[in-house]
């Protein structure tokens, strides 16, 4: 890569802000794009980014929806990081098509439309997700050994079932039918799993930090559903963005994720362990057929129920480890450290 200087889409979100903290901190210039200027709230920790990183950072406002937003971000970077994507919950999500499937198709067509407009661009890391390769545990379990591979696309989320890994793998599959368009930039994907660890802004709408957050604040004290995450810790996702910059040789999809799941008792036992207020917290699991009778209120269909509790896989994130030198720190590092940022930004709201 010739000239450090990056765009980072989505700037201000969970992912966003770990890979603007991180470049910065490796001595590139970035820019940075936002939906609203106006939303101070919002900018805070950009703010103090650029405070540590004087005139290293530039904030540019652009939407996804809306055409050409992009080019004054993009002109003179050598890389563009796509990170701009809703990632909600399903309970949620109320029309899909216009929370979800829009932005990620329709915004990545956008950026990768300015992308052939800026000739210094050379490489685009696109974030996608394990979402993008499976729909549901289910899917995984019926894979040989059980295993998700890098070579699997997603074929059975659909609009009105996994809204959110529908639009990560329309985005995707679009982006590559893109890139493969033209020969003058490459890609590369990285597609991480469940994002846990320490964030840098109180404000954020992030599907993982929602689900995790509504058990360190008490809201699930009479039980766990059996269901089990493939965990990655935000840093490693940042990380690997970067490298497949930097590192020439990065090709095509990366999983971004431990190669093992961890249920939702395990991970609710260490926060037990350190949470200022344990007994909020459940060591045990719903059983199924409460959860059958209870999920359809809460916008979990009993098919969703039955294609993931209690269904486990592993993951081959060899090439990540391999090719971008990845060092997955244990869950445990990650979610204390998840924690601790929930616990100071919980007192400070």
């Amino acid at each position: 890569m010739n000239a450090k200087i990056a765009l980072v889409t989505g700037a201000s979100g969970y992912v966003g802000l770990h890979i603007v903290s991180q470049l910065l901190h490796l001595g590139w210039t970035v820019h940075a794009s936002v939906k609203y200027l106006g939303n101070k709230e919002k900018l805070c920790a950009l703010k103090d980014l650029d405070a540590q990183h004087p005139g290293k950072l530039k904030l540019f406002q652009a939407h996804l929806l809306q055409r050409d937003s992009f080019l004054p971000a993009m002109k003179g970077c050598s890389a563009v990081f796509h990170v701009a994507s809703p990632f909600l919950v399903p309970e949620k999500v109320r029309d899909p098509e216009e929370e979800l499937i829009r932005p990620a198709v329709e915004g990545t067509q956008n950026i990768l439309e300015s992308v052939d407009r800026t000739e210094s661009v050379q490489r685009v890391i696109l974030t996608s997700s394990t979402g993008a390769m499976y729909g549901d545990n289910i899917d995984v379990a019926q894979m040989e050994h059980q295993t998700l591979l890098e070579s699997h696309f997603n074929e059975t989320s659909t609009i009105n079932h996994n809204a959110y890994q529908y639009s990560k793998v329309l985005a995707e599959k679009e982006a590559w039918r893109i890139a493969r368009a033209q020969s003058r930039w490459d890609m590369v994907v990285i597609c991480p799993g469940f994002v846990v660890g320490p964030t840098l802004t109180a404000v954020s709408e992030s599907g993982s930090l929602y689900t995790i957050n509504q058990l360190l604040g008490g809201l699930m004290l009479l039980g766990v559903p059996n269901l089990a995450f493939a965990l990655v810790d935000v840093r490693e996702v940042a990380t690997a963005h970067i490298k497949a910059a930097e590192i020439q040789s990065a090709r095509g999809r990366y999983i971004i994720s431990e190669s093992h799941m961890t249920s939702m008792v395990e991970i609710s036992k260490i926060f037990k362990s350190i949470h200022a207020s344990p007994y909020r917290l459940p060591t045990w699991n719903i059983p199924s057929w409460i959860l059958e009778l209870l999920g359809p209120l809460m916008g979990l269909s009993r098919y969703w129920i039955r294609s993931n509790i209690g269904i486990i896989f592993r993951l081959d994130n060899s090439r990540s480890i391999e090719e971008l030198g990845i060092q997955y720190r244990p869950a445990s590092e990650s979610l204390t450290d998840h924690y601790n940022s929930w616990a100071i930004h919980s007192s400070s709201a």
